[in-house]
């Protein structure tokens, strides 16, 4: 299947039949200026802007609440197994900001507009922050291609709380496909009405 282009502040160029990495941040958290580094790489610039996030204990990082970090993920799932909107690779819910490896089966600006749109409605709901933005508002999209790009970034995602510190192994992060998948038997989307109510 084709994905079409779109456009926002930045391109977004999705062709069929393809993974895509992409990565949504919470409004205001990212620094505001770039570091003085040139990197060799956009992947290796990207992987520094995660680390600098990760560093921050300033800013918004309204996921670290388990209620919003379980919002998330059942928004995850949902997007999979109800709304039939891409096949779900990997995930992570970190407290600045979601990574998630997909393979869309509908045009990726109909699952971010939803994904984004509904978690944050609910979240602010829950954080008496009705009507104030939640997510940044252009998200980070990367297309992948071989077996062994899809395996590199999945395992990315997955050790992103390992790398400072917030677990010493993957499946000990409740919000990540390890997590969940570590925990027998795994969750299920419907479980949770309140979550899976306010986001359907």
């Amino acid at each position: 299947m084709s994905m079409p282009e779109y456009r926002r502040r930045l391109p977004h160029i999705h062709p069929g039949d393809v993974h895509l990495f992409i990565t949504s941040r919470l409004h205001g958290s990212m620094p505001a200026k770039p570091g003085p580094i040139i990197y060799p790489t956009p992947g290796r610039a990207f992987a520094a802007q995660d680390r600098i996030l990760d560093q921050r204990s300033s800013g918004p990082l309204w996921l670290k609440d388990h209620r919003i970090g379980d919002l998330v993920s059942q928004a995850f799932l949902i997007g999979e197994t109800e709304r039939n909107f891409y096949r779900l690779a990997a995930w992570v819910v970190m407290p600045s900001r979601v990574h998630m490896l997909i393979r869309p089966l509908v045009p990726v600006s109909t699952t971010m507009r939803w994904l984004k749109g509904s978690t944050a409605r609910t979240a602010n709901r829950i954080l008496d922050r009705t009507g104030k933005p939640f997510w940044q508002d252009e998200s980070w999209d990367h297309c992948l291609r071989t077996p062994r790009q899809i395996d590199r970034v999945a395992a990315y995602i997955e050790n992103n709380p390992v790398s400072p510190g917030l677990v010493s192994v993957a499946q000990d992060w409740l919000w990540s496909s390890a997590g969940w998948q570590a925990k027998l038997p795994a969750p299920q989307p419907s479980q949770n009405n309140q979550f899976a109510i306010a986001i359907a």
